[in-house]
């Protein structure tokens, strides 16, 4: 057999693989494209329930029909088709994982497919988790936060007016009859714009016990090593939320404590893995106490 033979005998796999790829990818491609058609016929609707937290604290402070605008021509329809994507790719996801899965899982292990695939189960869960608490807790406290500074003026008049206890309250100083009224007129990509980061900022978030778990199983991390590092992360965590969150404490300190209970549940499923893993060898009989990489080279083995 010539050296050209067996070049073409290993280029036969790769282009086997690399057919089954395009396979696998024009499948997602059309997944995705079918979830923006299906996502952009009910876009109206998911915009309104994205705006909801504005709509519901201008109504707070006293507007009662809450408007907001758009300033081209093509902004409230490139607005429609950015929630299209957005949504069409979360309608297409567990296609595109289908796809994903196999492709990979017959180059994998039977122990490897059973760790990752739960893996690849709770990932959108967990990001569902995330969006769902950004946007029912996160934002009302965002928008309440900035919008509430509109009204400082009949706050002020009011608490005078509790005071007093009088009918009408004078002027005061800095609300003068005269000059220009400031007040809100929303643009909805901008407004649009804060909900969607808001959303992916806590949806990734929510992603740290999957991914500490998976690491864990790979041997990348482990319980003890997080557990030193831990006022490392409170740092990183404080600083992720002064900068993800608008600047005011509440906000802040609902981020802080959630990622941090997120970073400890990490921690005890990190631990969790270790316990199953030892169990595992000390039954097997190739676990050493005095020697942790030997039975960690050994585990691998096994897991082969």
């Amino acid at each position: 057999m010539s050296a050209s033979d067996d070049i073409d005998e290993s280029a036969a796999p790769l282009i086997e693989h690399l057919a089954e790829l395009r396979t696998r990818l024009i499948r997602s491609v059309i997944a995705f494209l079918v979830g923006i058609v299906l996502a952009f016929t009910v876009a109206e609707p998911i915009l309104q329930f994205l705006l909801g937290p504005i709509e519901e604290t201008l109504r707070e402070l006293g507007d009662p029909s809450p408007t907001m605008q758009y300033t081209s021509p093509q902004e409230y329809l490139f607005t429609l088709f950015r929630i299209s994507m957005v949504f069409g790719f979360a309608l297409a996801f567990p296609v595109i994982g289908v796809q994903l899965w196999r492709f990979v899982a017959p180059g994998l292990y039977r122990t490897e497919k059973n760790a990752f695939l739960p893996f690849l189960i709770a990932s959108p869960v967990m990001f569902l988790l995330g969006a769902s608490f950004a946007h029912f807790v996160v934002t009302p406290l965002a928008m309440a936060f900035f919008l509430g500074f509109a009204d400082v003026p009949s706050i002020i008049a009011d608490l005078m007016g509790s005071i007093t206890g009088a009918d009408q309250v004078p002027v005061v100083a800095g609300a003068a009859q005269e000059g220009i009224r400031i007040t809100f007129f929303g643009k909805v990509n901008e407004s649009l714009d804060i909900t969607l980061k808001f959303i992916m900022a806590f949806g990734l978030c929510f992603q740290l016990p999957v991914l500490l778990t998976l690491m864990g199983k790979a041997g990348l991390v482990n319980a003890e090593g997080l557990g030193n590092v831990r006022k490392y992360a409170v740092v990183a965590i404080l600083v992720l939320a002064a900068l993800v969150t608008p600047p005011d404490v509440i906000t802040q300190g609902i981020l802080f404590t959630v990622v941090y209970g997120l970073y400890e549940v990490s921690i005890f499923l990190v631990r969790r893995v270790e316990t199953k893993r030892e169990a595992k060898l000390r039954e097997e009989g190739v676990w050493f106490e005095d020697d942790d990489e030997e039975a960690d080279d050994i585990a691998e083995d096994q897991l082969k």
